[in-house]
């Protein structure tokens, strides 16, 4: 949706559109449709709306009080001057993104952007912030495609102490066996609801899967994992199953990633690729990645928001606990990922591999754009790659290339996100001021807990 201001004109034209999909939604018997959006903890809130109410819901939206940006992981509330009980915004859900939600007969699923009574953007919501910052990449020329990768366990029930629905070994085959029925049915809801799923593999840790989808534009991309996320969920329910995408669900173990795939496109012409620079990179990819790189321990504040994501990024895990970058490195926080031979001009892409799904999507596609554009405007350049796991290094080169671990706790991170001018330049005085209030407060919320105390707080928050 535009971020201009929303006048008459525009809500009838919302509404005649609205008219159109709720014949559409009748036909294919929808009763409800769930409007969604992501709080600054990372949690998807939602409000229903009967399909008889859609077209004014379109036009005029739902109403949600601006206090929800300060709602913890917990529901528990953080202090701030700007989201409080006082005031009323409206959701307005995107129709472009309506669709029938296939586990669960009768409900459709829009997302939805936050608004002011007074028609205006509301400074707080992530998704238009997105939009914002894709605009701006768009004023240098430039336009992204981004898909995330979702990585969950699958439960036999949620009550008590949870047990892993498969037990067969990482990436093995015997789990797709265990829960075969499961996995079909996932990829066939999935499909009827217009994503491209790429892959649907076991992972590492046990009961544990992985999807990832083609990639989109940054907005769609981050809509597509909200509906991803939610449609895994539905599909488990049916089964009688339950599942987690928390950053840690055991400990010790390998937790849940979040990775983020970007690439950057200007005249058609994919720039992580073609180049002169290392692996084929341009100017353009290289000062943007640095960007990125650069500004990774801010960044975690955005992508590695929770207390339990500190239990996740460990080193030799995968879960890229060092702040450098290699080709086809899975230890790296950034990962360049070029594509076989052949294919570098569709393929190629880089991967930020520290973030979980304790993320706003939304935030994270608006972080880590601008930190691409800072890198952009800096003309930043790269250090040398790593091509071995960082934590096996010798400490003195680790100091010659320049490596480091990232924060090791949530307080750290939060603390170089308020420091960094890019992104709180980016997110506004409103919304950094949330943020840190959220992010303060879950880290005086889980202060003194051990790692199990931490991972059966949150194993079913997200």
């Amino acid at each position: 949706m535009d971020t201009a201001q929303l006048d008459a004109a525009g809500r009838e034209e919302r509404a005649a559109r609205a008219r159109s999909l709720v014949e559409r939604m009748a036909a294919e018997r929808i009763a409800a449709i769930a409007l969604t959006f992501v709080d600054t903890a990372g949690i998807t809130r939602a409000k229903g709306v009967p399909l008889a109410a859609f077209e004014h819901a379109a036009a005029w939206g739902v109403g949600a009080t601006p206090v929800f940006d300060a709602f913890g992981v917990d529901d528990s509330i953080a202090a701030t001057t700007v989201a409080n009980p006082t005031g009323d915004l409206r959701l307005l859900p995107d129709l472009d993104r309506l669709v029938a939600l296939a586990a669960q007969p009768g409900w459709a699923w829009a997302p939805a952007d936050r608004w002011t009574q007074e028609g205006g953007p509301h400074p707080g919501c992530a998704r238009l912030l997105a939009a914002r910052t894709v605009d701006r990449l768009a004023d240098a020329g430039l336009t992204a495609r981004a898909a995330f990768e979702v990585e969950w366990v699958v439960y036999r029930a949620a009550d008590g102490e949870p047990e892993p629905a498969a037990t067969g070994p990482a990436y093995g085959m015997t789990r797709l066996v265990e829960l075969s029925d499961y996995g079909v049915d996932l990829l066939r809801a999935l499909a009827a609801e217009g994503v491209d799923v790429r892959q649907f593999h076991p992972e590492y840790t046990p009961s544990q899967f992985e999807l990832s989808v083609a990639p989109e534009p940054p907005v769609a991309a981050a809509d597509t994992a909200v509906l991803v996320r939610t449609t895994i969920r539905a599909v488990a329910a049916r089964h009688g199953l339950a599942v987690s995408f928390a950053p840690s669900v055991a400990d010790p173990g390998v937790g849940n990633g979040g990775h983020l795939h970007v690439s950057l496109d200007r005249d058609g012409r994919n720039v992580f690729s073609g180049g002169d620079g290392r692996f084929g990179l341009t100017p353009e990819a290289e000062a943007f990645t640095a960007g990125i790189l650069d500004r990774l321990p801010a960044l975690l504040a955005v992508g590695a928001p929770s207390v339990a994501s500190y239990l996740r990024l460990l080193p030799s895990h995968w879960a890229g606990a060092y702040a450098c970058w290699g080709r086809e490195n899975r230890e790296a926080a950034v990962r360049l990922v070029t594509g076989s031979h052949g294919e570098e001009t569709t393929a190629a892409n880089v991967e930020v591999k520290c973030f979980d799904q304790a993320a706003n999507p939304y935030l994270v596609i608006a972080g880590v754009l601008a930190a691409g554009l800072a890198g952009l405007d800096e003309g930043d350049t790269l250090p040398e790659p790593v091509h071995a796991d960082p934590a096996g290094l010798p400490d003195d080169e680790r100091a010659r290339l320049g490596v480091e671990r990232l924060p090791t706790d949530l307080a750290t991170a939060v603390a170089a996100f308020e420091a960094e001018p890019a992104l709180t330049g980016a997110f506004g005085p409103a919304l950094t001021e949330t943020l840190l209030a959220v992010r303060r407060a879950e880290a005086d919320t889980f202060a003194g807990r051990t790692a199990a105390e931490i991972i059966a707080a949150t194993r079913w928050r997200w």
